[in-house]
C-alpha cells in the first residue's frame, strides 16, 4: 500500500502478531516520506501521459495547420523561413520531421542568450506560425516536475529517493493487508461502503492499494534506470556487463551500416575509429544539463555521447553511446542536406515522428534518433555531413537484453506502447496512487489528534504507531531491507538515517 495509513482490513487479532506493529511503523515512516511526492508524481505522470492529445489544443495556431492539396515546400526552404523568425546569431539545433499533413513543421534554434527557441512554419506555404520557449513549454515543465521538481539535481535525488521508498510501502502495505486465519478475501479485496469514519477509510485504501499494487511496482522498477543517481551508474554497469548499451558502442564491433551502397566505405571506418579515441569521459558531469537542456555549444565537446545531444528523449540503451565525428572535410565543395537526409531516412524505412539533431562544427554529423512507441522500431542513425555515409545504425536488435527489457517498460511507463488503452491504464495507476496518498493522510489525521494531545515527543507529534514491547526477529524483513539498501545505496543511507531516529525518538518516549 502506501502513504501514511492505521493497520488495513485485518481481523482484530491480527493486530496483537508479532512483528505486525514493526511493520506498521515503517509502513507509516515510508508513506510520511512519500506521501506529497507521491501526489505530484500522480498527477504530472497522468498529464504528460496524455502529451499527444493534450499539446494540440495548447498550441493550436502552432502546432495544427489545415492540409492542402499542394506539395509541403522542401524541408531545407522550411528550415531557411524559420531562420527569419529569429535573431541573426541564433543557431539551428533540431529539426522535427512528421508526415501528419495536419501538423506544422517545427525547428529548434539555440539563442544567443543561450535559451532555445521552437519555431512553427505551415509546410505549404512557408508561413511562420510562431514559437515557444522550449524550457518553458507546457509538458516540457511538466516532465521536469516529475523527474525533479524542478529544483536540478537535488530535486531528482529527491525524486530517486521517493521511488525507492515505495517499495518499502509496498511491501509492507502487502504484509500488513494480507488476510489471517478466518478472515475473507473478499472481504480483504473490496471497501466496507457500509463502514464510517476510519473503518471506511482504511477498507478503500487497503482494497485500492492492493488492487494497485501490481501497477505500482511495475511504475517504479520502469522508472528507476532513467534516474539521475542509481539509474546512471546501473546504465554504467549493464554497458560493462554487455547488457545494456548497444555491443560494440564504445568503438568495436558494431556494424555500419550505409543507407547509400555508393556511399564512401572510407568515411564510416573514419568516424568509427574517431568515435574510439574519444570515449565518453565526463558526459556524466554534463548529463545534468543534457537533453533539451543541453547548452547551445554542446555539441562542439569531445566525448560527446546521446545523452548530451539536444533531443527531447534518447532511448535509455544509446544515452551513453558516443557520437562519432564526421571525416575532417571542411574543405569539401558540398555539404549533405537536410532533405537529403530525410531522403535517406525514408529509404531506411523512417518516415515519421522523429528528429534530426543538426551537425554544429566541422567534423559534427547528423544524429538522427527515431523514438516510437514500440521500441522493436527504434533507431539511431550518425550520417557524415559532407558525404551522407550512414556511419551508425543502431536498432533494437543491437541493444543488450537489459537494455531491451528497460525499452518496453520505458514504452508502457509513458502510456506509449498500446495507444489510448495504454494511456488509460497509466492514468488510472497514477491517479489512484495519489488516492492512495489522500486516503493514507486522512487516516493518519483522524488518529493523530488522540495521540498527539498533551504529547511533546516525536513520536507522539507524528502520532507514529507504537513499538513493538518485545522486538521480534523478522530475519526476512531485515535481510530485505539491508539487500535494498546496498542495491540502491542512496536509499541505504536514508533507511540508516530513519532507524537511528526511530531509536532515538522511542527511546525519549
Amino acid at each position: 500500500m502506501s502513504t501514511i495509513s492505521d493497520p488495513v482490513s485485518a481481523p482484530p487479532a491480527r493486530a496483537v502478531q508479532p512483528g505486525y506493529r514493526t511493520l506498521w511503523r515503517w509502513h507509516f515512516y515510508a508513506g510520511l516520506f512519500v506521501m506529497p511526492l507521491l501526489l505530484v508524481l500522480a498527477i504530472t505522470g497522468t498529464i504528460y501521459c496524455f502529451q499527444p492529445q493534450i499539446e494540440p489544443l495548447l498550441y493550436p495556431h502552432r502546432l495544427v495547420v489545415a492540409p492542402a492539396a499542394t506539395p509541403r515546400l522542401p524541408v531545407d526552404a522550411l528550415l531557411a523561413r524559420a531562420r527569419t523568425a529569429l535573431p541573426p546569431g541564433a543557431r539551428a539545433l533540431r529539426a522535427h520531421v512528421e508526415s501528419n499533413p495536419a501538423r506544422s513543421a517545427e525547428f529548434v534554434f539555440a539563442l544567443p542568450g543561450g535559451t532555445k527557441e521552437s519555431v512553427y512554419v505551415n509546410p505549404y506555404d512557408g508561413a511562420v506560425l510562431g514559437t515557444l520557449d522550449v524550457d518553458r513549454r507546457f509538458m516540457q515543465v511538466d516532465r521536469m516536475l516529475h523527474r525533479k521538481l524542478l529544483l536540478g539535481k537535488p530535486g531528482e535525488l529527491l525524486m530517486e529517493l521517493a521511488a525507492c521508498w515505495t517499495l518499502v510501502m509496498l511491501a509492507t502495505g502487502i504484509a500488513l493487508w494480507w488476510p489471517g486465519a478466518g478472515a475473507s478475501w473478499r472481504a480483504a479485496l473490496l471497501p466496507r461502503f457500509g463502514a464510517r469514519g476510519r473503518p471506511f477509510w482504511k477498507s478503500v485504501h487497503a482494497s485500492v492499494g492492493i488492487w494497485l499494487a501490481l501497477g505500482a511496482l511495475a511504475f517504479v522498477l520502469s522508472g528507476l534506470p532513467w534516474t539521475g543517481s542509481w539509474g546512471k551508474q546501473f546504465k554504467a554497469l549493464a554497458t560493462r556487463a554487455s547488457l545494456g548499451a548497444p555491443r560494440g558502442a564504445w568503438g568495436g564491433g558494431l556494424a555500419l551500416k550505409s543507407a547509400l551502397p555508393g556511399a564512401p566505405a572510407a568515411a564510416a571506418a573514419a568516424a568509427a575509429s574517431g568515435a574510439a579515441a574519444n570515449p565518453p569521459a565526463g558526459h556524466a558531469d554534463r548529463q545534468e544539463h543534457g537533453g533539451e537542456h543541453a547548452g547551445h555549444d554542446m555539441a562542439s565537446m569531445p566525448g560527446m555521447v546521446m545523452d548530451d545531444m539536444p533531443l527531447p528523449l534518447v532511448p535509455w540503451a544509446v544515452g551513453a553511446v558516443p557520437v562519432p565525428h564526421s571525416p575532417d572535410a571542411s574543405s569539401a565543395p558540398q555539404h549533405w542536406t537536410l532533405a537529403q537526409v530525410v531522403a535517406q531516412m525514408r529509404d531506411l524505412g523512417v518516415r515519421d515522428g522523429y528528429d534530426i539533431v543538426l551537425p554544429a562544427t566541422p567534423d559534427g554529423v547528423y544524429t538522427v534518433s527515431y523514438f516510437p512507441p514500440d521500441p522493436k522500431a527504434e533507431r539511431t542513425v550518425y550520417i557524415d555531413q559532407y558525404s551522407g555515409a550512414v556511419l551508425r545504425d543502431i536498432r533494437y536488435e543491437d541493444y543488450g537484453a537489459v537494455s531491451q527489457a528497460i525499452s518496453y517498460g520505458t514504452s508502457l511507463h509513458m502510456g506509449r506502447y498500446f495507444g489510448l488503452a495504454n494511456q488509460l491504464i497509466c492514468a488510472a495507476i497514477s491517479l489512484g496512487l495519489g488516492a492512495l496518498a489522500v486516503t493514507g493522510f486522512v487516516m493518519w489525521w483522524m488518529r493523530r489528534p488522540a495521540r498527539a494531545k498533551g504529547a511533546s515527543s516525536a513520536p507522539g507529534m507524528l502520532a507514529a504507531p507504537p513499538r513493538e514491547r518485545a522486538a521480534p526477529p523478522l530475519r526476512a524483513w531485515k535481510t530485505g531491507l539491508v539487500l535494498l539498501g546496498i542495491v540502491f545505496p542512496l536509499m541505504g543511507a536514508t533507511l540508516v538515517a530513519v532507524w537511528l531516529f526511530d531509536r532515538a525518538a522511542f527511546r525519549r518516549a
